[in-house]
This record gives structure tokens, sequence and C-alpha cells, in this order.
């Protein structure tokens, strides 16, 4: 099963630029189509939960819901999006509550994200059977009350860690050495933890290669809530003056901080989740995931009627599955090529050499050190 969405991920993800096109006439892309609709039934039959942190967060919640309001739009479905209440503090019955409404607004698909969600949506998944539930950022299947798996649940999580691995291999090999990663969720996120790892995996193995040495400081302060602060651009601007010289801004809107510090002291950032070159000139490249196209496969599974197929499920998708990732066209690269770049990712997927670890525990109790990168737990 999990080759048949593999292969249709990946045909998504290789119109994925195409899909999120100009307002030129051409066809919609995200930007072009509204956030909010009226219906006219007052149903809205395509619904999105959002994480915490906002919407339009340039990163996760607006990766995801890019791709659920595509998918509406080129369907001609009603579509709405919902917000658990308290925000960054919101409770697992914020978000029933807001999957409540959702199901009780007319919604046939809800597509869920953000891990945090799994305790609301297993109660909402039995409370409301008729209707269907994506979960993006969940690995695996989602139970109900007597232990076994809901069928009407369909789980997706990435490997976030092959994408950290690429950025931080990538701006080693560019020259930089004086490197950041800077947090959302506190530690506690899996996909930002993940992605973390997998950075400094990549910039000591490019290190090792060069036979240098990286600094790099490694912090979660101010990003549990994945927002922007001044506090957050505070210190990384106190990073960069003190030689700091590239930034991984892993959390949603506190991307805005990093971005913020990186042009006060024209320094350079690495982007998450989505493309975000577009969002500040100091983006070298970005670690990026199909957010959208797995919603929008997850969504099309449903109208197509073969949601059996991926019910009661979760997939893992990464490299193998071209899932994960940097947007090379867009990368500020001198020294990677293409060819680099594929050779790289080509090594990483399944028989190929390069193994990159997803367990990231004992690295971040302070129990695993690197040759060729010294890690500094900032707190």
């Amino acid at each position: 099963m999990k080759k048949i969405l593999a292969m249709l991920l990946a045909m998504a993800m290789a119109f994925s630029l195409a899909a999120c096109g100009s307002k030129d006439g051409g066809k919609k892309g995200a930007d072009d189509i509204p956030d909010t609709m009226t219906s006219q039934d007052g149903k809205y039959e395509v619904a999105f939960v959002t994480d915490v942190g906002q919407l339009k967060d340039k990163s996760f919640n607006q990766g995801t819901w890019d791709g659920v309001k595509l998918y509406a739009s080129e369907h001609s479905l009603s579509y709405k999006y919902y917000q658990p209440a308290n925000g960054d503090n919101a409770t697992d019955d914020d978000r029933y509550n807001a999957m409540k409404q959702a199901a009780e607004g007319g919604a046939k698909v809800i597509v869920c994200a953000g891990f945090l969600q799994e305790a609301a949506l297993a109660k909402a998944a039995e409370e409301f059977p008729d209707a269907h539930f994506v979960f993006i950022d969940n690995n695996h299947p989602v139970v109900g009350s007597d232990g076994n798996p809901l069928k009407n649940v369909a789980s997706v999580e990435f490997q976030e860690e092959q994408a950290g691995y690429l950025a931080g291999y990538a701006v080693v090999k560019e020259g930089y050495t004086k490197l950041g990663f800077s947090g959302g969720g506190g530690g506690t996120n899996d996909a930002c933890c993940r992605y973390g790892y997998g950075y400094v995996q990549g910039a000591n193995d490019a290190a090792k290669e060069l036979g240098v040495q990286v600094d790099m400081l490694y912090s979660w302060e101010y990003g549990a809530s994945y927002s922007a602060s001044s506090e957050l651009q505070s210190m990384i601007a106190g990073w960069y003056n003190e030689g700091t010289e590239l930034v991984f801004a892993c959390g949603g809107s506190m991307c805005n901080s990093v971005f913020a510090a990186a042009a006060a002291n024209n320094a350079l950032s690495i982007g998450v989740d989505v493309d975000q070159s577009g969002e500040s000139n100091t983006v070298m490249t970005s670690a990026v995931k199909g957010l959208a196209e797995a919603a929008s496969l997850m969504l099309g599974r449903f109208y197509d009627g073969k949601w059996d197929e991926v019910g009661g499920q979760a997939v893992n998708l990464g490299v193998d599955d071209d899932a994960v990732g940097l947007p090379f066209a867009s990368s500020q690269f001198e020294v990677i090529t293409e060819d680099i770049y594929n050779t790289l990712v080509d090594g990483m997927k399944t028989g190929g050499s390069l193994e990159v670890k997803g367990e990231y525990d004992t690295f971040l109790a302070g129990g695993e050190t690197f040759a060729n990168v010294a890690v500094n737990f900032v707190k």
C-alpha cells in the first residue's frame, strides 16, 4: 500500500511548483484561493483543523492548508478552516471542539495537522464515524477505545531527519562552519527534533569530508510556542553578533524572528516545511516535506472512493517517496550542484550507503557527540 501512496505522492511532488502557480491567469495556486468562502447551504464538506500557531504561519499549518484549499477549489468543494480555542495554550478539549464543530458543520473529510491532535482526534473519530479524518504528522494508526485502529482515520508522517541532513550537509559544503538551530515545541515536537538531528548529522558528514570543524548553537529557547517573539529575535541576533553565520529556523511562525535577525545582521537562514525563499532573501535553502501534496493525496483517496486503501493505517514518507528534500531551484547554492544533490539523495534511499538516523533522544539528552560538529545546547 505504501508503494501506491509513494508513487502518487511522487507524481504530486513533481508538479508541486506548478500547483503553487502564479497569479497570471494560469492554473490557480494556493495564494489565488481565498482562505474563507461562503457555501450556499451553510455546510462545508472539506475542513482543516490547525495545529497551534497561526493559519498563515508560512510553514506547517499554511503548507497543509494550501493542499486542502487547492484540492477543494479544483474539485468545486466547499471548505473551511477551524482553529482550536486558546491559541498556543489549546487543550485536547479545545482541539476536540474544533473537530466537533467541523463535523457538525457538514465536513465529510477533516484534515488535522500536528501530533498534538491525537487524543482529540481519536475522540472525535469515534463520535463521528461518518466523518473521515486525515492526520498529518502522525506515524501510527489511531486507535479507538477498544484498542483497534479507527478505519475513518488515515495518518501520514515524514522522515524530516533526511531533509534536515540535506540542509546541514549543503550549507557546510557551501563553506559555513558557524551554524545555529532554533527549534519549536520545547524539544517535544518529533518533527522539529528529527529535522534538527538530521541537520547535525549532515553538517558533521560534510565537515568530515572537508576536514573542518563546525560549531553549532542549538536551542529550544523561546521556541516552545512556535510563535515569533522579540525574545527569540534578540537571542538569534546575539548569535549572529557572536559569529554565527546561518541559523536553521524550525517551527512555524517563529521563522519570522529568525529571518528578521538574519536580515538585520546581513546573515543567512534555512527555512522549514515549505520553500520559504519568498519570505526572506536571507533564506539559503529550506528543508521541505510534501505537506500540501500529502493532504491533497489523502483527500483524493476519499473522493475517488479509495479510502479503504488508507483508512486505519499510517505511512511514513521520505526520500524513497520523493516526499522530503531541498527546493534546489530556489536555493542559493554556489558549490552544491544538482548532480551533487541528486547523488546525495540517491545514497540516502533504500539500498544506498548513507544512513540518516531518526531516533534523537540520546542526542537531545547530550549523550551523543560528533567528531566534526561541536554542539552547544543553549538553555
